[in-house]
C-alpha cells in the first residue's frame, strides 16, 4: 500500500474557558486533515473566494459578521463540497477537567493532552503526517517536539513535524479556526439565535444534516468528538 503525505493545520477556540482559575464552558481544538499533493489547488481555491469577496487579510470566526455573510457562507459550501479536504475537533467540558490532579497543576500541559487526543486516531498506518499548529507563546518550549514523540509511539501513522505556524500564513489554519468556532459557538452560546454567526452554523447543520454533536467514529468529513471526562478528569 502506498504511503500518503498528509498535512493537518490545527487551531482551537474559547481556550480562555481552560486557563480560567473558576473553570467554565467548553473548548475546541479543530484540525484540518488534506493530503499534500491537493494542497496548491485547494489553496488557489480558497483564495479565489477571498479575492472574490475582497477578503484582503485573514479570514475567522470572529470576522464572521453581516456584511461578510457571503464569504463565509460560501466558504462553508465550499469546504462541504470539496472531498479534498476534512476536519475533526475534540470538544472539552472544563468544568470537569483537574488541572491539579491529572496535569501537574498545569493547564499547558492539559491543554496539550487533549491536542494528543485530537490527533492521534486520524493519524492511520503507513501514512506520513506534517501536522502545523497556530502558533502561540508556551510556557515550555518543548511542547511541539514532545507532542511529536508520544504521537510517534503510540499513533499507527508517522509523524514527520509538528510545527507552529502563524494564522496569517495559512489559509487552512484560518479553516480550522472558522469551523472551530462555530462548533464552540455552539456549545457556549447556544441560547443565541439573532445573528450572522447563528445563521453560519445553521448553514452547516444544513449541511451535515443535523445539529452539531458528537460524532460516531465513522464520520469523516466533519468530525466533533467530545471527550467523555469522568467527574473532575
Amino acid at each position: 500500500m502506498v504511503s500518503r503525505n498528509l498535512e493537518v493545520y490545527c487551531d482551537e477556540s474559547s481556550l480562555e474557558n481552560l486557563f480560567k482559575d473558576n473553570k467554565s464552558g467548553y473548548i475546541v481544538i479543530g484540525g484540518i486533515w488534506l493530503d499534500k499533493k491537493d494542497h496548491k489547488i485547494v489553496k488557489k481555491e480558497i483564495d479565489h473566494l477571498k479575492r472574490k469577496h475582497s477578503i484582503g487579510g485573514e479570514f475567522k470566526w470572529n470576522k464572521v459578521s453581516y456584511s461578510r455573510k457571503q464569504f463565509y457562507f460560501e466558504i462553508l459550501d465550499y469546504f462541504f463540497g470539496n472531498r479534498k479536504i476534512r476536519f475533526r475537533c475534540i470538544v472539552v467540558n472544563t468544568k470537569k477537567v483537574n488541572t491539579e490532579k491529572y496535569h501537574n497543576s498545569d493547564n499547558e500541559l492539559g491543554f496539550y493532552k487533549f491536542y494528543f487526543n485530537l490527533l492521534d486516531k486520524w493519524c492511520m498506518s503507513n501514512d506520513n503526517y506534517y501536522i502545523y499548529l497556530d502558533y502561540k507563546s508556551n510556557k515550555d518550549n518543548n511542547r511541539l517536539p514532545k507532542l511529536k514523540e508520544i504521537l510517534n509511539y503510540v499513533s499507527e501513522g508517522e509523524i514527520i513535524d509538528v510545527l507552529p505556524i502563524r494564522s496569517e500564513e495559512s489559509v487552512f489554519i484560518q479553516l480550522a479556526d472558522l469551523l472551530s468556532g462555530v462548533v464552540s459557538f455552539h456549545f457556549n452560546n447556544n441560547d443565541v439565535k439573532d445573528n450572522t454567526k447563528y445563521e453560519f452554523k445553521k448553514r452547516l447543520e444544513e449541511h451535515i444534516g443535523e445539529s452539531i454533536k458528537s460524532s460516531p467514529s465513522s464520520e469523516k468529513k466533519f468530525n466533533v468528538f467530545q471527550i467523555r471526562l469522568n467527574e473532575n478528569v
